[in-house]
C-alpha cells in the first residue's frame, strides 16, 4: 500500500558488466524486469556502436522467421504458442539458429517451388485434355451440304482452284472473361477467314496459383492462309491463351488423349509425394519456429541494451546506467553476482548521484491496475507525488453510483463484470481480440464496483428498473391524512395520485429505516422531493470531495519538506473553500435539523442566505437560521477575501526572501544535503519547475537565477484558478444531480411507454404470455442499450472529469513519467 500510495523510491544506478558476461548479466535483468537503462550512446550513429552486427544477423533471422511464418499461415496451419519459459539463447546458438533457419527456408523454397512447377504441368495437361476431349466439329457445321462426317475432306479434291492451300487449326483455352473479346476481335482482324468454336469444360480445374477451382474456355479456330494463322497466334498470345497441338484425324486425338491421362496420373502422384514432404518440412517448422522466435527477440533486444552502454578505457568492461527502485538494489546485485560467476570477475552495481528528476515507479496487480490507469491517463505522477488511485477506487465507483442509481441495473453491470472477473484466466478470454471486448475486460475490477455501489445507491433511491421496492413497512399514514384533509369523492375520482404534506398531524410515524419511502412513488410531488434531496447531496459531496483534494496536498509539503506552503498555501485554500462553500453545507445540514415539517412553509431559502452573504445585505421576508448569521457570513465572506493576497504574494516573497539568503555570505560552509538519493531544493526554481514540488538530487543546490516576475505570474495563474475553480468546480458536481434524476426518469419513460403498456395490453386480450415475451424482449434490449451503455458510459465520463478536474487538480501534478524497465515480458 505504501507503494500505491506514493510511489516507489527511485534510484541511478551504475553497472560494470565484464566483457564476457555482459550479455548473460543484461539477460537475467531482461527475465527480471528490474532496471530502466540509459543510452550512454546518444551521440554515436546507429551503424556505429559495437553490437550492430550482431543486431543485424537477428533483424536477418527475423526476416527468414516471416518467410516461414507465412508458408505455414499459406498452407492454412497456426503456430503453437511456445510452451515453458524460453531464456535468451547464448551468442553461440545463434549461428546454429541461422544455419537451420536456412535450410528450412531452403527446403521449402524448394519444394514449394517444385509444387508449384508440379501444379502447372498438371493443370496443362488438364487443359490439353480439356480441348481434345471438346469435340469441336468445324467441317460440320461449316459445310453448306448434309449428310458430311468428321472424315470427309475439307478440300475439293487436287485440281480445284485452291489446290495450293491447306487449313490449318489452332487449338487451346482461355479465360470465361476474355472468351468474347476473343472472338469478336479474331472475326475482325481476320475478316471471316476463319471458323471458331469456343466450348465451355465441362469440369472445373484447379488453379495453380489460388488453388481454387475455375472454369475455363476451349476453342478450336481453323483458317486457311499463312498471314491468318501468324495473325491468329499474335492475338492469342495477347490474351495469354494456352494453345495446344491439334491433331485432325480422329484416331490420333484419342491416343494423345490416353497419353495426356496417363501423364496426369503419374504427375498426381509425383504431386503427392510432393506435398506429403512439404508437410513434413511445414511440420518441422510449426515445432521449430515458436520457440525461435522468442528466442531471437530476446536476443536482439539484449544486444540493443548492450549497444546502449560505453566501453571502458580499457576494453575488459561494459558501464551502464539505468533506474531501479531501491528496494530492488539487494535483488539486482545478486542476479549479477550469479550471471557473471563463470566469468571469473562478478558484474558490480551502485548508486550515483542524480541531477534529474527520476521516473515514477508505482507497482500495481490485476485490481489496482485498471484504477491507476484512470489516474494515469490524466498524467503519470511526477516523482513520489501523492498517488490517487487507492482514494479512487472507493470515490471513483461511489460517484459513478450516485448519477447511475439503480438496483437493478447496478446488479446487471455487476453480474456482467462478475462474470470477466471469474473467467480472467481463460486463454480464449485473453486471446480475444475484439478491441471493445478488450476494454471492457481490462477494466473488469471498476465496473464490478460499478455495479455494486450502484445497487447500493439505488437502495438509497429505493428505485429497481424505475419501480419502488416495499423491503420495510412505510413511514406515511395516509389514512390520517384522509381524515383531516375532508377528501370527497368526487376530487379523488378527478386526482388520481395524491400530494403528500408531512405538516399534517398523525401522517409521518416515523423515518424509513433505510433509503427513501415507497410510498414517494406515488406522490405527484415525487420528483419535487427528489430534487432538492439531490441536489443538496451534491453540493455536499462536491465540498466534500474538493476539501478531501487538498488535504492530500498537505502530504506533498511535509514529504518534500516545503513547511511554507502549508502556512502560505494549504491553509488559506481551505480557509477560502470552507469559510464559503463549507459554510454553505453548514447551512444546509443546520437547516434539516433545525427545520421541521410544519414549518417547512416558513422556513427561510439558503439560496437568498447566500446571495446576501456575498452583497452584505439582508432580505427582510428571509429570516434568519440562527441568531448573529449575517455578523458570522460578513466575517467568512471577509475572511476568504483576505486569503487572496496571501496566496497571490505569500510565496513568491517566500521565496524571494529565501533567495537573498542564501545569497548572502555567511563566512561558513553550506549545510550539506540530508542524506538519501532526493532531497528537497525551493530554493532553485530553475530545478524541476518553479510551480511545482521542487524536488531535487545531491549536488543539485548550484544557486539559480531567480526571476520573482515569473514566479508571481505563476502563483498568480495558480490563485485565479483555485478561487475560480472553487465556485465553477462546485457547480461542476451539480452534475450528480442531474444524471441521477435523468438516469430515474429515463427509467421511468421506458417502464411506462412499453413494459406498462405490455402489461395493459396482455391484461385486455387474455394472451398475457404471448403478448409479454416480445414486450420483455424488446425492453430488456432497451435497457442494456440505452440504460447500461449509453447512460453508464455518460456517467463514467462525468465520474472521470469530477476525478480529473476537480479532485485531481488540487494536489497532483501529473507531470512525471514512468519507469519502463527492461524486460522481456512482451516477448513471452
Amino acid at each position: 500500500m505504501g507503494s500505491m500510495f506514493r510511489g516507489e523510491e527511485v534510484v541511478l544506478v551504475q553497472f560494470f558488466l565484464p566483457t564476457s558476461a555482459a550479455y548473460s548479466c543484461v539477460s537475467q535483468l531482461g527475465e527480471l524486469g528490474l532496471a530502466e537503462f540509459r543510452d550512454l550512446n546518444a551521440s554515436v550513429s546507429a551503424f556505429q556502436r559495437r553490437f550492430v552486427g550482431d543486431v543485424r544477423r537477428c533483424e536477418e533471422l527475423e526476416k527468414t522467421f516471416m518467410f516461414l511464418q507465412e508458408e505455414v499461415r499459406r498452407a492454412g496451419l497456426v503456430l503453437p504458442p511456445p510452451e515453458g519459459r524460453l531464456l535468451a539463447p547464448p551468442p553461440r546458438d545463434l549461428l546454429r539458429i541461422q544455419e537451420e533457419t536456412d535450410r528450412l527456408a531452403r527446403e521449402l523454397r524448394d519444394v514449394r517451388g517444385n509444387q508449384q512447377s508440379l501444379r502447372a504441368q498438371l493443370h496443362q495437361l488438364q487443359l490439353h485434355s480439356a480441348v481434345l476431349g471438346q469435340g469441336h466439329h468445324l467441317p460440320l457445321s461449316a459445310a453448306p451440304m448434309d449428310g458430311l462426317l468428321e472424315r470427309s475432306p475439307l478440300l475439293q479434291p487436287p485440281g480445284g482452284p485452291h489446290q495450293d492451300l491447306r487449313v490449318n487449326f489452332v487449338a487451346g483455352a482461355v479465360k470465361p472473361t476474355k472468351a468474347a473479346a476473343l472472338e469478336r476481335l479474331l472475326w475482325r482482324a481476320c475478316r471471316g477467314f476463319l471458323i471458331a468454336s469456343f466450348r465451355e469444360t465441362e469440369q472445373q480445374l484447379e488453379d495453380p496459383v489460388t488453388g481454387e477451382p475455375a472454369t475455363w474456355m476451349t476453342f478450336l479456330i481453323s483458317y486457311w492462309g499463312e498471314q491468318i494463322g501468324q495473325k491468329i497466334r499474335k492475338i492469342t498470345d495477347c490474351f495469354h491463351c494456352h494453345v495446344f497441338p491439334f491433331v485432325e484425324q480422329e484416331e490420333g486425338r484419342l491416343g494423345t488423349l490416353q497419353q495426356l491421362q496417363q501423364q496426369s496420373l503419374e504427375l498426381q502422384e509425383v504431386l503427392g509425394e510432393t506435398e506429403r514432404f512439404l508437410s513434413q518440412v511445414l511440420g518441422r517448422v510449426q515445432q521449430l519456429l515458436p520457440p525461435w522466435q522468442v528466442q531471437i527477440r530476446k536476443m536482439k533486444a539484449v544486444y540493443l541494451v548492450l549497444n546502449q552502454c560505453s566501453v571502458s578505457a580499457t576494453h575488459k568492461c561494459l558501464i551502464a546506467e539505468g533506474w531501479c527502485a531501491s528496494s530492488d538494489l539487494p535483488t539486482l546485485q545478486q542476479v549479477l553476482q550469479d550471471s557473471s560467476s563463470e566469468a571469473g570477475v562478478s558484474a558490480v552495481v551502485h548508486r550515483i548521484p542524480c541531477r534529474e528528476m527520476p521516473p515514477t515507479l508505482i507497482r500495481t496487480n490485476r485490481f489496482t491496475a485498471g484504477f491507476q490507469g484512470i489516474v494515469d491517463a490524466y498524467g503519470v505522477g511526477r516523482y513520489q507525488e501523492v498517488n490517487p488511485a487507492p482514494y479512487t477506487i472507493i470515490t471513483f465507483p461511489f460517484l459513478f453510483a450516485v448519477m447511475f442509481g439503480d438496483v437493478g441495473h447496478g446488479l446487471l453491470m455487476f453480474l456482467f463484470a462478475l462474470a470477466m472477473v471469474l473467467a480472467e484466466n481463460r486463454p480464449a478470454v485473453k486471446a480475444a481480440q475484439n478491441e471493445i471486448w478488450q476494454t471492457f475486460f481490462s477494466g473488469r475490477y471498476l465496473l464490478l464496483l460499478m455495479g455494486l455501489f450502484s445497487v447500493y445507491t439505488g437502495f438509497i433511491y429505493n428505485e429497481c428498473f424505475s419501480r419502488a421496492t416495499t423491503i420495510f413497512p412505510s413511514g406515511w399514514s395516509v389514512a390520517a391524512m384522509a381524515t383531516q384533509s375532508g377528501w370527497s369523492d368526487e376530487f379523488l375520482a378527478e386526482h388520481p395520485l395524491l400530494t403528500l404534506d408531512p405538516a399534517v398531524s398523525g401522517v409521518f410515524l416515523g423515518p424509513y429505516p433505510f433509503g427513501i419511502d415507497p410510498v414517494w412513488s406515488l406522490a405527484v410531488n415525487h420528483l419535487s422531493f427528489l430534487n432538492s434531496f439531490k441536489m443538496k447531496m451534491s453540493i455536499i459531496l462536491g465540498v466534500t470531495h474538493m476539501t478531501f483534494g487538498v488535504v492530500l496536498g498537505v502530504f506533498n509539503h511535509v514529504h518534500f519538506g516545503q513547511w511554507h506552503r502549508l502556512l502560505l498555501e494549504t491553509l488559506p485554500e481551505l480557509i477560502f473553500l470552507l469559510g464559503l462553500f463549507g459554510y454553505l453545507v453548514f447551512l444546509v445540514i443546520y437547516k434539516w435539523l433545525c427545520c421541521s415539517a410544519t414549518s417547512a412553509a416558513s422556513a427561510p431559502s439558503l439560496l437568498i442566505h447566500f446571495i446576501n452573504m456575498f452583497l452584505f445585505s439582508h432580505s427582510p421576508t428571509n429570516q434568519s437560521l440562527f441568531p448573529g448569521q449575517e455578523v458570522v457570513q460578513s466575517a467568512l465572506v471577509v475572511l476568504a477575501l483576505a486569503t487572496v493576497p496571501v496566496l497571490l504574494l505569500g510565496t513568491p516573497l517566500f521565496l524571494r526572501w529565501q533567495h537573498r539568503r542564501s545569497l548572502r555570505p555567511t563566512g561558513r560552509q553550506p549545510e550539506e544535503d540530508k542524506s538519501g538519493i532526493l532531497d528537497s531544493s525551493d530554493a532553485s526554481v530553475a530545478g524541476w519547475g518553479s510551480d511545482e514540488e521542487k524536488v531535487g538530487c545531491p549536488g543539485d543546490r548550484e544557486e539559480a537565477e531567480f526571476v520573482l516576475s515569473e514566479v508571481l505570474m505563476h502563483q498568480a495563474i495558480h490563485t485565479i484558478e483555485f478561487c475560480l475553480g472553487c465556485i465553477s468546480n462546485t457547480a461542476s458536481y451539480l452534475r450528480l444531480w442531474a444524471l441521477s434524476l435523468a438516469h430515474a426518469q429515463l427509467s421511468e419513460v421506458l417502464w411506462a411507454m412499453v413494459m406498462r403498456v405490455g402489461l395493459r395490453m396482455g391484461h385486455e386480450l387474455g394472451v398475457a404470455a404471448v403478448v409479454l415475451v416480445p414486450i420483455f424482449a424488446a425492453f430488456a434490449g432497451l435497457t442494456v442499450a440505452i440504460l447500461l451503455v449509453m447512460e453508464g458510459l455518460s456517467a463514467f465520463l462525468h465520474a472521470l472529469r469530477l476525478h480529473w478536474v476537480e479532485f485531481q487538480n488540487k494536489f497532483y501534478l501529473g507531470s512525471g513519467y514512468k519507469l519502463s524497465p527492461f524486460t522481456f515480458a512482451e516477448e513471452d
